[in-house]
């Protein structure tokens, strides 16, 4: 593993032109209206997980088409709230594992929700959440499933049920709607920079080694999964390379950062091979509202790991004061 894109001076500098489809803002206006025209049907069911120092409940609402879709909501034992919420996003096909697994932001005096992304969650941790849409061909994994119209592809679900996770935690009495931060490692980074621009009202967005963020480069300069799902389909689905990128335009992290106002923590690691720095880059540089950055120079996509971890519970106080 060595570095493979830019040098760290051009990636500072890096702002490509995206090619954004005009349609963008009204497509995800009627993804959203059609996802909240169902009942939200949120539901808490306490559970015992053996751990004394948080409480959680296995939690159900409605996403996407209604679907419903799991998550665990956590909160220190003795909170009595409202409590600054950490709604965060896990990584490609992985799952909302289990309750244990998520005790960082608890023990921080956060209520913390996690999503379990739907369809995922045998390939790391478990998952709960079934995908019941079907899609055309497709190859093995979630990236080009429905690929060729944005209506059906997979991450309009996803990211439609990510923004009604939040409204579904901030329901919660112990969470403090006004406190409420989006944060997530590389797939949970993408879906993060879309809830950013999709639920504006955020205090603040943490996106860790964000996947999902400028395709038109991904699929062509690595060949590491999940980008490369994309490139071997177009190998073999001749001639539908515009067909695809206009779909992906519609989901590309690059518009979704354009449109944060909320203030972010991003990280990269320059040897990251999954998500090119050029990428993560390029949606950091697009972001207008206040940001940093945390750079990784020898690492690859396992990124800061725990030292990300650590940069975050120092900075997400911070910014949820500036919110105040």
């Amino acid at each position: 593993m060595a570095l493979f894109d830019m040098p760290l001076p051009e990636l500072r500098a890096y702002r490509p032109q995206i090619d954004e489809p005009d349609d963008f803002d009204a497509f995800w206006a009627k993804t959203l209206a059609e996802t909240r025209a169902h009942d939200p049907a949120v539901s808490f069911e306490p559970v015992e997980t053996g751990l004394t120092g948080m409480r959680t409940w296995d939690v159900t609402f409605a996403g996407f088409g209604g679907h419903p879709i799991k998550g665990w909501f956590s909160a220190p034992a003795d909170a009595e709230g409202p409590l600054p919420l950490v709604v965060q996003f896990h990584g490609y096909n992985g799952g909302r594992s289990l309750p244990h697994c998520w005790g960082m932001w608890p023990l921080a005096g956060f209520a913390h929700f996690v999503m379990d992304v739907r369809g995922q969650g045998s390939g790391g941790n478990v998952g709960d959440t079934p995908d019941p849409v079907g899609s055309g061909p497709s190859l093995a994994g979630f990236m080009t499933r429905g690929i060729e119209d944005p209506e059906s592809y997979y991450y309009r679900r996803a990211y439609a049920d990510a923004v009604r996770a939040v409204e579904a935690a901030r329901s919660h009495p112990l969470a403090d709607p006004a406190r409420t931060v989006a944060l997530g490692g590389s797939q949970g980074g993408g879906i993060t920079l879309a809830v950013g621009a999709l639920v504006p009202d955020l205090a603040a967005i943490a996106a860790d080694v964000p996947f999902l963020c400028h395709f038109g480069r991904a699929v062509t300069l690595t060949d590491a999964n999940p980008y490369a799902e994309i490139a071997r389909y177009l190998k073999m689905h001749r001639g539908k390379e515009e067909t695809v990128l206009r779909t992906l335009s519609y989901f590309d992290g690059v518009s979704f950062a354009a449109r944060g106002s909320a203030p972010a923590l991003f990280s990269v690691a320059l040897m990251d091979q999954v998500c090119p720095p050029s990428t993560v880059f390029a949606a950091h540089n697009a972001y207008p509202g206040e940001k940093e950055i945390e750079v990784y120079p020898f690492n690859g996509h396992e990124g800061g790991a725990m030292f990300q971890e650590a940069a975050q519970l120092r900075w997400v106080p911070k910014a949820l004061n500036r919110a105040v």
